[in-house]
């Protein structure tokens, strides 16, 4: 069940709590490299799910941490699509509005530095708040994880952590180091062997 949410103050506490820059998940992980930490979705760090048996795998991972970053507590949602226009149709179809029904227009990030309108993008954000429950993101999740939905996000009502799911893993950004390394540390054969965590 999803609670009402205003958008302007949702966007005022993000430009609060987040001066550096929008809402834009794949950019986390660089604007906040000091509280962050990947997960890899599968063992052996590969990359999509292929039986139901590696789903479930997929599903406890994302699950197991959300449910560290989020039990017993309210979270907002975020999904996103774009378009060449503000208000125009999704530039691409996928199961956001069916996955992520309740959702509001939240927020639209525009780059229209191209003088060539053919070449402008919208992006627009949609967001829910609801309890967490193990489980409840599940088929949005699975959606994530087939690359049918990206930039998807969820994070707490202060927007002091964010778990950025996407297909082959999760990036989590922490409230502060050391609850990063408090985190990461429980789960390391979750984690990739690349130097920089990639």
């Amino acid at each position: 069940m999803s609670f009402a949410i205003d958008p302007a103050l949702l966007a005022a506490l993000w430009k609060e709590r987040h001066p550096s820059g929008p809402p834009i998940a794949h950019t986390f992980r660089t604007r906040y490299a000091d509280r962050w930490v990947r997960f890899h979705s599968l063992p052996g760090s590969k990359r999509y799910p292929e039986s139901e048996d590696e789903y479930a795998i997929v599903l406890d991972r994302y699950n197991t941490i959300l449910d560290k970053l989020f039990a017993g507590t309210d979270v907002f949602v975020v999904t996103m699509d774009w378009s060449d226009t503000a208000t125009g149709p999704a530039g691409y179809p996928t199961p956001r509005q069916m996955l992520h029904p309740d959702s509001i227009s939240w927020w639209t990030e525009s780059e229209q530095d191209d003088p060539d309108p053919e070449f402008h993008t919208h992006t627009r954000l949609y967001a829910d708040r609801r309890r967490w429950n193990r489980g409840c993101l599940d088929g949005l999740l699975r959606a994530v994880a087939d690359e049918a939905l990206v930039e998807v996000f969820v994070a707490d009502t202060e927007l002091r952590r964010i778990h950025h799911p996407y297909d082959g893993g999760a990036d989590v950004i922490l409230d502060t180091p050391a609850e990063r390394d408090g985190v990461r540390d429980r789960h390391t054969d979750w984690l990739s062997s690349h130097p920089a965590g990639l």
